[in-house]
């Protein structure tokens, strides 16, 4: 059953290689993402062999993340800064507590201690050596220049998103090991800038859809029954950001207003951003407001996707796009569950299109290909929901529609982006809830949403 899982499901993390990786060549590496996602477990199982939590018999798929990490794996240390002890030693001394640290060690919830990046340095560049800090942290330190520019060159970045579609299928999958003959790593992506899509039929989603968007991507959120209990968690897991990660980035006065921002932004959710719309019901200036704004976005609980830019056209719309970091935080602190959700489909519309986003924000983190995404829009309302960059030579565009039938005018975004873009263009595709994968014309395609997640990916990359 997709709608409940046990506590007890592993899910593989496709992040893992790439973690894997970087402890390879440097001396520290950070996880970071939202609470609760599972950067804590993902440092341990990576970096604990006592913590691993696949065995050599299960799980293991060729050259996937799982088999390259039983290559890697060490005996790591572990604190967490959640810890009230462990917070006050290290805040008190610094370079003291650094100093005393075992060669390997795993630092959780490191943005809490933010003067130990000064003392890391030091010790990095004292005795460099690959993979001897990792770093688990709930807000972007790469948006505070002290903190980022002191481990500049020495630290790897990692995100870590909440589970994707196809992470939770695999975790349904385990339960039953001789259904594990493949990898279940979706290869969308690669078949979008490939453009190339199996025209054929597939079972249109429907109720399930909608079903997948309330649930979202926290694993505890996933483990709870639907309906008021998972709401519960989403509800409780947001007002405890604010009261303590939030907290401890501003310590300012207002910070009561944030749950109601929050949801303010939740009904926002892909649509551009408008300081003043938001900022309206507040008793606050635009700029404490757009202060408060940033602030979510460091705890990643809300994204501005740019606007993506052309120098051939001058009529382009400058504005961001607002989305959810996810669609079950977003409807949790909306009241919105699969029945009320189906009904209205103005925000169905906005739900799906960043339920989408996020999912194809996580396959490409995983992705051994970089990728950068963005939205367009220009001043004749002409917009591409997704736009997506491989480098500076290949541009794909994804527009997202709630309908179960595509039509023609739904290219009409993907139209001119490919005529803008030239030869850089790879494909268009228009993400629908239907049952046909067909052509459009030359690059173009409408494909059922499904096969975000269930397009195969012919083999796993080379470790």
């Amino acid at each position: 059953d997709y709608q409940t899982m046990p506590q007890t499901t592993v899910y593989p993390r496709y992040i893992e290689t790439l973690l894997a990786e970087a402890l390879e060549d440097s001396p520290v590496v950070l996880i970071h993402g939202p609470r609760q996602c599972g950067k804590t477990t993902l440092a341990q199982t990576v970096c604990a062999p006592s913590q691993l939590k696949w065995g050599d018999d299960t799980f293991m798929w060729g050259d996937s993340p799982l088999s390259i990490l039983s290559r890697h794996t060490r005996d790591y240390e572990y604190i967490s800064f959640d810890d009230e002890n462990a917070r006050a030693g290290a805040h008190s001394d610094p370079m003291g507590f650094v100093s005393d640290l075992p060669e390997r060690v795993i630092l959780d919830e490191v943005q809490r201690v933010p003067d130990l990046f000064a003392a890391l340095k030091m010790e990095v560049d004292r005795h460099r050596a690959p993979g001897r800090f990792v770093l688990t942290g709930s807000s972007n330190i790469l948006l505070i220049p002290r903190l980022a520019d002191s481990l500049a060159g020495r630290m790897e970045v990692v995100r870590l998103h909440p589970l994707s579609q196809d992470e939770i299928e695999a975790g349904l999958l385990r339960s039953d090991p001789l259904k594990l003959t493949s990898d279940p790593r979706s290869g969308f992506l690669d078949a979008l800038f490939g453009g190339k899509f199996k025209i054929g039929r597939s079972e249109r989603l429907g109720k399930q859809l909608h079903e997948r968007i309330v649930t979202g991507g926290f694993p505890a959120a996933i483990a709870r029954q639907p309906g008021r209990r998972r709401a519960s968690w989403y509800r409780n897991y947001a007002e405890a950001h604010v009261q303590r990660d939030v907290q401890d980035l501003a310590r300012i006065r207002g910070l009561d207003v944030l749950p109601d921002l929050l949801n303010a932004t939740a009904s926002q959710t892909a649509r551009l951003y408008n300081l003043a719309d938001l900022s309206s019901p507040f008793q606050l200036s635009r700029q404490t407001i757009g202060d408060y704004v940033t602030l979510l976005e460091r705890v990643f609980l809300l994204e501005r996707l740019k606007p993506w830019f052309s120098n051939r056209l001058s009529r382009l719309v400058k504005t961001p796009k607002l989305h959810i970091g996810d669609t079950g935080l977003a409807c949790a602190v909306l009241g919105l569950d699969e029945k009320t959700l189906a009904p209205d489909r103005s925000v169905l519309g906005q739900m799906l299109e960043t339920f989408v986003y996020q999912e194809l924000r996580r396959q490409g983190s995983w992705n051994p290909t970089p990728t950068s995404f963005f939205h367009y829009r220009d001043k004749d309302q002409v917009e591409v929901d997704i736009v997506i960059e491989r480098g500076l030579t290949a541009v794909a565009g994804v527009e997202v529609k709630a309908s179960a039938t595509v039509r023609s005018s739904d290219f009409v975004g993907l139209r001119k982006l490919k005529r803008i873009t030239g030869d850089r263009f790879a494909a268009g595709v228009v993400l629908y809830d239907g049952e046909t994968a067909t052509s459009f014309g030359e690059g173009l395609y409408a494909i059922p949403i499904r096969q975000l997640w269930e397009t195969t990916l012919p083999h796993w990359p080379s470790s």
